[in-house]
């Protein structure tokens, strides 16, 4: 059995003018001193929140740490200009020396407009950007024509990681899950599912697997897990916000967490990512010495 990994959610959340760069060293050392697997971002240009930008926060990221892997879960991929995002994941994997986890997902279509983005096709735009940036960390020349993009060129360098880095793919629905069998190397549940749902999901993976002919040993299951110990109403109150209901959180004291944690994992996540949205410091702290040591 694969043991479980646990990565931490990076501080997004940031009002103008109020970013504190010792403070976000520090928490970023101490989360390699735990020993965490990855800490991630996320990636929401436009919303009510003030929020930082996924790439910017991961370079910093990687200027202050020196062996934890880095991830975004997830880059909203049609919003992006495929070759550009494709040689910023390439040269931030560099500037890493090969610690960089890059995650995919469709969004919604409510949002394509601001970005100029036409609704028709865009599943064939996912995949096919998918198609292209692979082929721009792979192939020493590239010649590519595809219904969106032909593009004959070379990019360089190549990722520092080879092929390339680890692509995950996220989202809710069913043909999400399948998309991330077909095209990437793991499936990333998101926070707003619940963990029957997160579940169900599994399920649907693995026969995916099956139907495909892959070995189930090389492709990842994670699952983002709005975590708060201790603590409910100020997460609940959040993510009412977002989602409309709280039952997609793992909060209170520490014993119930670990049981909500141990649920996940028994769910098929290998990879648990805990975002605990607010006060991080002090939640990082709880979760590593009341909530994991139950878990490993």
């Amino acid at each position: 059995m694969t043991e479980t990994r646990f990565a931490i959610s990076l501080p997004q959340h940031v009002a103008d003018g109020s970013f504190d760069p010792g403070a976000f060293r520090d928490y970023l050392r101490r989360v390699e001193e735990l020993g965490f697997h990855s800490a991630w971002t996320r990636e929401s240009t436009l919303a009510p929140t003030p929020t930082l930008g996924p790439m910017e926060v991961l370079t910093y990221a990687a200027a202050c740490t020196e062996r934890l892997r880095l991830g975004c879960a997830v880059f909203i991929l049609v919003q992006h200009q495929p070759l550009q995002l494709a040689k910023g994941i390439a040269t931030l994997d560099q500037l890493s020396r090969g610690r960089l986890e890059v995650g995919f997902g469709l969004g919604g279509r409510d949002t394509l407009a601001n970005f100029g983005v036409p609704p028709d096709g865009l599943v064939t735009r996912f995949t096919e950007s998918i198609e292209l940036m692979r082929a721009c960390w792979t192939e020493a020349k590239l010649g590519f024509d595809g219904r969106f993009w032909q593009v004959h060129a070379d990019m360089e360098p190549k990722p520092y990681q080879k092929p390339h880095p680890p692509v995950w793919i996220g989202g809710h629905r069913p043909a999400a899950v399948r998309r991330a069998v077909r095209h990437g190397d793991g499936f990333f549940g998101a926070g707003g599912a619940t963990t029957a749902a997160f579940a169900e999901q599994v399920r649907t993976v693995k026969a995916e697997l099956a139907a495909a002919g892959r070995d189930p040993a090389g492709f990842g299951i994670a699952k983002r897990v709005y975590v708060s110990v201790g603590t409910e109403a100020r997460i609940d109150d959040l993510l009412r916000k977002m989602y409309g209901g709280a039952n997609v959180a793992v909060t209170g004291p520490p014993e119930v967490c670990v049981q909500g944690l141990r649920d996940v994992i028994a769910a098929g996540a290998d990879l648990v990512l805990l975002d605990t949205m607010f006060d991080e410091p002090e939640q990082l702290e709880r979760l590593a010495t009341e909530v994991l040591p139950e878990l490993r």
